[in-house]
């Protein structure tokens, strides 16, 4: 967790400098993003809150789906785009992250294999990313999707200004 932290802390620095604020819709990182953003001290200041969507049921119950969205394929940068934008205006945050892939040891049932994981941070600008890491170690990827998670919206957020 110690390197999990670091990230967290390097992220919620810059939000903290920049007066702005966070949440998060994870599936298969289970909440380590969220747990990264929260063991930092201050975390109050920037971390707004956010769920495990790892269920139909959790979207319909913490997210606002239409039909068509409820329709969405996950695992995809656009169904990451969607929880992403769905948590920031529920919470109303200036930045969403989303994320939704398959931690192994098998693929989903959308045909992905096990390591593949989509991104999605929106705010101000919205960028997504796609992570495969080969690998089915269930523990090992879901530790890498949180880890590139953070990474990659620190790293959105510092090119909003530059």
């Amino acid at each position: 967790m110690d390197r999990m932290t670091k990230l967290g802390s390097a992220l919620g620095q810059l939000l903290k400098d920049r007066n702005e604020s966070i949440a998060i819709a994870e599936s298969s990182t289970g909440g380590l993003i969220s747990a990264a953003l929260l063991a930092v001290p201050g975390a109050s200041k920037y971390f707004l809150g956010g769920g495990v969507i790892y269920t139909r049921a959790a979207r319909r119950g913490l997210l606002v789906f239409s039909e068509l969205d409820a329709k969405m394929r996950a695992s995809t940068q656009d169904y990451a785009c969607r929880l992403a934008s769905d948590i920031r205006y529920r919470l109303g945050a200036t930045w969403g992250i989303g994320e939704s892939g398959a931690t192994g040891p098998t693929g989903n049932s959308y045909g992905d294999a096990p390591g593949h994981s989509c991104v999605a941070v929106c705010g101000p600008v919205t960028r997504a990313m796609t992570l495969e890491t080969g690998s089915d170690v269930r523990e090992a990827n879901m530790w890498r999707f949180a880890e590139e998670a953070i990474t990659f919206a620190r790293q959105t957020i510092v090119d909003v200004n530059n």
